[in-house]
């Protein structure tokens, strides 16, 4: 697993048992009650397909099992062990969260993180961990996957969704297409748009000329091969800095973080909104309090961790340049030339930091919805919208994570696609990627695929019960066969 080693104690093979035998106890998962279903093809219908098995994806399977809903499949367009970022493109060494955050274990004790440290390294061990590293993250979110028993066909990616009568026909990389009653897309913070690249004059990031000299910070790289070279990057908040930081540790010479700012952002306001009763009651606050919120938070730039800037001040060849933004990116002669406000400097490769665009027609699985996708500047006032342009494009989904019609009726399935990333959080709040959300974003998106489930087949579900048969008194004296019988018992 590209570096991930995996582990398996004896002590974790002891909480491996209790966790199920917990799972046991619960009656995890139920048996299956959603009626099964033929689609066009006449083939079985997928109930729910999950898109992403990372931390998101993962959970909101697990939950919707939790509800019932078996008849599902996650896949992930990655292999196993590169399921979301913390194998990819996470490069800090550990994580930024509180080491006691729950999430992915939703409510059982014996499946947080807390106890698969415990497990391996005792209570003692706990209580000396500053925080988790990165790489024990995934490891565990893996090892919860595997005690919950849920299968995840990776290498498999969502090509498109398009609208088969009542239903939704997704056309896989495998060349498979299948239909789903629902689908979920939890499919990362690049999911509701892709990479922001700024625009300057001389550059542009589909040209092929950028190879090897101009990456987004959210790419796979291979730092290896700045040794010894000269790096720009745009950008000084977390990302920025831990790429920098990857490059020194790697070999390269010197790296240079640029910002307009004049100074590092230097409180994180999101920590005074990470409790539960905000967690799980944002989304039902009214449009005018999510939107003031959210415009706040959008506009008020979290710092980096002080970890992350301990870690790369103490690095030769690092450096920031406040208040210098770049005005041109031109890739030439083997190098390029960024032109900022101060002046004209030449690297051997330059790396964007500028993190992810919301715009849900970069979306490629969507191009048959995306032009009537509801979005938050759709619902406010046109000079709240242009005052705030990026929290305008954000999709304004529904109290279910679905997505909602700007024009209703043109595309009546549209709510039957669950956003589940980071698109989401304007509507919801940081449900769907922030770990200690994501218990109380699962849980919410699988009861609302239930009730929606359940209203669809709500006569199926009568007709029945009108049609059980459960002769409970046989073995009695007072046992009547169903034809003589008076009334409907």
């Amino acid at each position: 697993m590209d570096g991930l080693v995996e582990r398996q104690s004896e002590g974790l093979d002891a909480l491996e048992k209790v966790a199920r035998h917990d799972l046991a106890r619960l009656n995890h998962p139920p048996a299956n009650w959603v009626p099964e279903r033929r689609g066009p093809d006449g083939k079985p219908v997928l109930d729910v397909l999950v898109v992403g098995a990372g931390m998101c994806g993962q959970t909101a399977a697990f939950a919707l099992q939790r509800e019932g809903i078996r008849n599902l499949r996650v896949i992930d367009r990655e292999s196993h062990g590169r399921e979301g970022p913390w194998n990819t493109t996470a490069r800090m060494p550990i994580l930024r969260s509180p080491k006691h955050l729950t999430g992915a274990d939703l409510g059982i004790p014996s499946l947080t993180f807390r106890a698969w440290y415990e497990a391996q390294h005792g209570a003692d061990g706990w209580e000396k961990l500053y925080k988790i590293a990165r790489l024990d993250w995934l490891a565990y979110l893996l090892w919860v996957r595997k005690v919950i028993d849920l299968p995840v066909e990776n290498g498999v990616e969502l090509l498109r969704l398009q609208p088969a009568g009542d239903l939704l026909a997704a056309t896989l990389s495998t060349g498979e297409t299948v239909h789903a009653r629902r689908v979920v897309l939890a499919n990362g913070r690049d999911g509701a748009g892709g990479f922001r690249w700024p625009r300057f004059p001389s550059f542009d990031p589909a040209d092929p000329k950028r190879a090897g000299r101009v990456f987004h910070t959210l790419e796979d790289i291979d730092f290896t091969a700045f040794k010894g070279k000269r790096l720009g990057i745009l950008g000084v908040l977390a990302t920025a800095i831990d790429n920098a930081a990857t490059a020194l540790e790697s070999g390269a010479r010197e790296a240079i973080c640029y910002a307009r700012r004049p100074h590092l952002p230097q409180v994180n306001k999101s920590k005074g909104i990470s409790f539960p009763g905000f967690q799980r009651n944002l989304g039902l606050l009214d449009d005018d309090w999510r939107w003031k919120i959210y415009t706040y938070l959008l506009s008020a730039a979290a710092p980096p961790p002080h970890e992350s800037v301990l870690r790369v001040q103490k690095l030769p060849g690092f450096s920031f340049r406040f208040a210098e933004p770049w005005t041109d990116v031109k890739v030439e002669g083997g190098g390029v030339t960024v032109t900022t406000t101060r002046a004209t400097e030449r690297f051997d490769a330059v790396l964007f930091g500028t993190g992810f665009d919301v715009d849900m027609g970069r979306v490629a699985p969507l191009a048959a919805f995306a032009g009537n996708v509801r979005l938050w500047g759709d619902v406010r006032p046109p000079a709240e919208a242009r005052a705030h342009e990026e929290a305008a494009r954000y999709p304004y989904v529904g109290p279910g994570f679905e997505l909602t019609e700007k024009q209703p009726g043109r595309t009546p399935l549209l709510p039957r696609i669950h956003l589940f990333n980071w698109g989401s959080i304007l509507s919801q709040g940081a449900l769907a990627g922030d770990i200690p959300g994501t218990r109380f974003g699962a849980t919410r998106l699988a009861e609302a695929i239930s009730l929606s489930l359940f209203r669809e087949d709500v006569a199926v579900h009568v007709a029945a019960m009108q049609a059980l048969e459960d002769p409970e008194l046989q073995p009695t004296d007072y046992f009547v066969p169903r034809d003589r019988r008076s009334g409907t018992l």
